[in-house]
């Protein structure tokens, strides 16, 4: 039997399928990694994209790790002043 016309092309949306997955997972944990060693990053996506910024500090949260985001706003609120 010959194979069906279609079943070439499905590999192939499904392989990019898996490689723009594969993508979004790496550049959000990239992300992260910058926002995590990074204040003034994350003072920049406090201005640019404030709900980017609330996952991160909510994800730290739920993973225990508390005072980051009371530790940015002391800091940036000195800086203003």
């Amino acid at each position: 039997m010959s194979p069906k016309p279609l079943e070439p092309l499905a590999r192939k949306l499904l392989k990019g399928v898996v490689v723009l997955e594969l993508l979004g997972v790496f550049g959000a944990y990239v992300l992260y990694l910058k926002m995590n060693t990074s204040q003034d990053f994350r003072n920049t996506m406090n201005k640019k994209f404030p709900s980017v910024l609330e996952v991160y500090y909510r994800s730290n949260e739920w993973a225990g790790v508390c005072g980051i985001r009371e530790q940015d706003h002391q800091a940036w609120s000195a800086k203003r002043d």
